[in-house]
């Protein structure tokens, strides 16, 4: 049976996670500062996603099965490990264009790279920031593309009504938790103390049962609270 951890962000980078292990990594007010601090690169390898959206400040497993993402991941991983996530608008689509993709994505981070038993490569990604592809540079091996970041409009911390809607999302994270049994359940103490309301919001959006096309559309909602009503 796997084992259950709990650990945050650091710990990830830190050669904490292993095959075996289950965990929901923590994103705390200081990892979301030193995010927000981090300059984004004009430039970046574009990873497009099937079947999922990433968030900022979110870890998930990718498993790669095309060429060119397998390259692509190998390549960013012995360089900067920094790389442009970005979902397709039809999941159908084996080798997609430019075109077949959405241009608003997360920068990530890559934490850890495993081979799997069988052949196929998983790749632990964090979310950092929100960016848009103003231009694609490279199709081949795989895409590059100059980028801009998209700033998060943030309510202000005194605000009431945000407070509410917080406390309610916590509600509906706790039941994300015990519906997944995917997710630890020692993870239903952590939630309780997240500090950081982004991360839960984005958590969240993350982990709702609903298709990756209205993931993206919370995805792209650049108020945080706005974000924070439609969850």
């Amino acid at each position: 049976m796997a084992r259950s951890k709990i650990i945050d962000i650091d710990s990830l980078s830190f050669q904490e996670l292993n095959e075996e292990a289950e965990l929901i990594p923590l994103m705390t007010p200081e990892d979301e500062d030193a995010i927000n601090k981090e300059q984004l690169p004009d430039l970046l390898a574009i990873l497009p996603l099937r079947n999922t959206v990433l968030f900022p400040g979110v870890v998930i497993p990718i498993t790669a099965g095309r060429d060119k993402s397998i390259k692509l991941i190998n390549d960013a991983n012995k360089g900067s490990k920094v790389i442009g996530v970005v979902s397709q608008k039809a999941e159908g689509v084996e080798e997609p264009d430019a075109k077949d993709i959405n241009t608003l994505g997360t920068v990530a981070r890559i934490l850890r790279v495993l081979k799997m038993p069988d052949g196929n490569t998983t790749v632990i990604l964090q979310g950092k920031k929100r960016f848009e592809i103003d231009e694609f540079t490279d199709s081949e091996p795989y895409f590059k593309a100059k980028i801009k970041e998209v700033a998060e409009a943030k309510p202000a911390k005194n605000n009431k009504e945000f407070k509410a809607i917080i406390d309610s999302i916590k509600e509906l994270a706790l039941q994300i938790i015990q519906d997944n049994p995917n997710i630890p359940s020692e993870a239903s103490f952590a939630i309780k103390n997240i500090e950081s309301n982004s991360f839960l919001i984005n958590f969240v959006s993350s982990n709702m049962n609903i298709s990756v096309e209205d993931k993206q559309k919370l995805l792209e909602i650049n108020s945080l609270e706005e974000r924070a009503l439609e969850t």
